[in-house]
């Protein structure tokens, strides 16, 4: 059983991401974030935010560093999308710290394929099931071109990698050791080494059947129970009234 993201939840999620990088005091701020909603076959929800010097320096875009330059949002959706990765939205630029961010969101047919998409050919991402389990390896390799100039970097810049994950987790290399909130892992590195080229893995190694699906059949159980145990107490009833008219 496939389980998709509901529509409403997934722009809900691109709406708190949205409001977490462009609002003070809400967290961790991130010069660049990938976030990915992960579903069990190989499909999945990607989420961008990101400074526009960033994607120059990351993933070497041809977009204005100059926040006084004209943006154009369309030319952006443009370098995202190809065969099997829609882009869904692509948000109003925001200002922090004088540089522009902006969101774009895409749905992805098959994880593994995302590289054909520029922004995205830096990683290989690899996926697979074994005796009922799900490993799951993302690489980072290196950037695609040099700082640009300007940025108003003062080293304390922050990349991440973010994985929310559709069923039980049984291994992961998170640095943090830690599940956050359910099942979202996290990988950080200062936007000064990830600019080295410095190689960043992901792996995960899960149950093959999603949390949703499993929700839904302990709740149908439960459900198929209930009625049961209804069946017969109506049963019971109905003879014993028969039985005190004899």
């Amino acid at each position: 059983m496939r389980a998709r993201w509901p529509g409403w939840l997934g722009f809900l999620l691109a709406v708190v991401s949205l409001a977490a990088c462009g609002q003070a005091g809400l967290g961790k701020q991130y010069e660049y974030e990938e976030e990915i909603y992960l579903d069990t076959d190989g499909s999945a929800t990607v989420i961008v935010n990101a400074s526009l010097p960033a994607l120059v320096a990351l993933r070497g875009l041809a977009l204005p560093v100059d926040p006084s330059a004209r943006f154009d949002r369309r030319s952006l959706r443009g370098l995202y999308e190809v065969e099997g990765v829609k882009v869904t939205r692509v948000s109003r630029p925001w200002r922090r710290k004088g540089r522009r961010f902006i969101q774009v969101r895409l749905e992805v047919t098959d994880i593994t394929k995302l590289p054909a998409s520029r922004p995205f050919s830096w990683s290989t991402y690899e996926l697979s099931v074994r005796d009922g389990v799900m490993s799951y390896l993302q690489t980072v390799g290196a950037p695609a071109a040099g700082t640009p100039t300007n940025a108003g970097w003062d080293g304390s810049e922050l990349v991440a990698f973010r994985l929310h994950l559709p069923s039980r987790i049984q291994y992961h290399n998170a640095p943090s050791k830690q599940v956050e909130r359910g099942n979202i892992l996290g990988w950080e590195q200062p936007l000064k080494t990830r600019l080295t080229g410095e190689l960043l893995r992901l792996e995960v190694r899960m149950d093959r059947e999603s949390i949703l699906y499993r929700t839904v059949t302990l709740f149908a159980l439960a459900f198929a129970a209930a009625m049961a145990l209804l069946a017969a107490i109506i049963w019971w009833v109905v003879r014993m009234g028969r039985a005190s008219t004899i």
